[in-house]
């Protein structure tokens, strides 16, 4: 008799996977060495994509995510234009505010540090989304709130440029398969304390 696992439906999928995930990604946090940050950083920089002067947002770390901020200072002195996405209610899509090591941040919804509502808001040309897992299609799993995914179909579906999300994170969350469903956006690519990689259009990496 079967036991349900092979019926179940992407929402459930997800709800467990994330669980383990959860778990998983604060092993890696606790683990991870001093440099983890450092080196992904380098990483992204070297990234040929990536061209000086481009809007990027990351995110201001919460407890158990990987750690951004030395990203956020080294695009800034770059001079890249640099944001942190400001959380909405349930069911919108994320606002992008500017972010310079100056700013005074301020705790939003979800507890989350976030420009204040002074700052001018941007559009951003280039997505660090944070994880909990990811696969070499470039699906992701987030925390189940679809912020990520409205803003993309949003950002992508305007008629503007392009928006390129890159998902960021510990190598150790790269998975096999993350559960899609039929709202789910693919990112373009992941960026870890191990290297990076880029979707190939037709086929995975």
């Amino acid at each position: 008799m079967s036991d349900g696992a092979d019926t179940a439906s992407p929402s459930e999928e997800k709800a467990r996977l994330r669980e383990v995930q959860i778990r998983r990604r604060a092993a890696l946090a606790a683990a991870a060495d001093t440099e983890a940050a450092i080196r992904a950083r380098d990483y992204l920089l070297a990234d040929p994509s990536l061209s000086p002067g481009q809007v990027v947002s990351a995110y201001w770390p919460l407890v158990g995510e990987f750690d951004t901020r030395e990203i956020l200072r080294a695009l800034h002195a770059r001079g890249h234009v640099c944001a942190l996405p400001v959380t909405g209610p349930r069911g919108s899509a994320l606002v992008f505010r500017r972010w310079t090591p100056e700013t005074a941040l301020e705790i939003g919804r979800f507890r989350v540090a976030t420009p204040p509502a002074t700052a001018p808001e941007v559009r951003p040309q280039v997505l660090l989304v944070p994880l909990l897992a990811i696969d070499r299609r470039g699906l992701r799993l987030g925390y189940g709130g679809g912020y990520y995914d409205r803003t993309l179909a949003a950002l992508r579906g305007d008629g503007g440029p392009g928006t390129v999300a890159i998902g960021i994170g510990f190598a150790g969350q790269e998975i096999e398969r993350v559960p899609a469903g039929p709202n789910d956006i693919a990112l373009d690519g992941f960026v870890s304390d191990a290297g990076t990689w880029r979707v190939r259009v037709g086929g995975s990496n």
